[in-house]
């Protein structure tokens, strides 16, 4: 049986993050919330309400997830480009899925969403190569560059995603 936690299997932070890997990854970041927003379309507020595996958050709780790391991340980015090395401060991603936001409505984080990564689109297109080696500092799993940032929300978008899809094909 698949892991229906990592349906695209783990990000691998070892993995090289190359400049020939950033051309597919931006694009994935520039699709994302038109794929997001195709995975829940004709949800209803019940099947929103499903969680994606036992245990796992609810899909609406997904979308909302997503959005308050992606803005997390464009942030990141921006502080990595204007800072030495900065250090970033992380967040208890399950604490945030309980708070009364994850509830409303997901078109608040979809249109979130659309905003953020054609923001966050337009500054991974604009970056040097040299500005893409530059880095931050996260506590919990160390030095990041912008390669590997830029790589490791690629795959968080596509293994979100695959979480709402995977769900649906399971349901039928």
């Amino acid at each position: 049986m698949a892991d229906l936690r990592y349906p695209v299997g783990r990000f691998d932070p070892a993995a090289p993050a190359t400049a020939d890997m950033r051309g597919p990854a931006v694009a994935v970041i520039a699709e994302l919330p038109t794929r997001l927003r195709a995975a829940v379309a004709g949800l209803t507020d019940a099947q929103l309400d499903t969680p994606y595996r036992p245990g796992g958050w609810t899909v609406r709780q997904v979308v909302h997830h997503v959005a308050d790391s992606h803005l997390n991340a464009y942030i990141r980015l921006k502080f990595a480009l204007t800072e030495e090395k900065p250090a970033i401060k992380p967040y208890d991603q399950d604490a945030w899925a309980g708070l009364a936001d994850s509830r409303l409505p997901v078109e608040m984080s979809l249109a979130t969403l659309d905003g953020v990564h054609a923001r966050w689109t337009g500054l991974y297109r604009s970056l040097t190569d040299e500005q893409f080696g530059r880095t931050f500092r996260h506590p919990e799993i160390g030095t990041v560059t912008l390669d590997r940032q830029l790589q490791m929300y690629a795959w968080h978008g596509r293994h979100h995603v695959a979480h709402i899809t995977a769900l649906r094909e399971r349901e039928g």
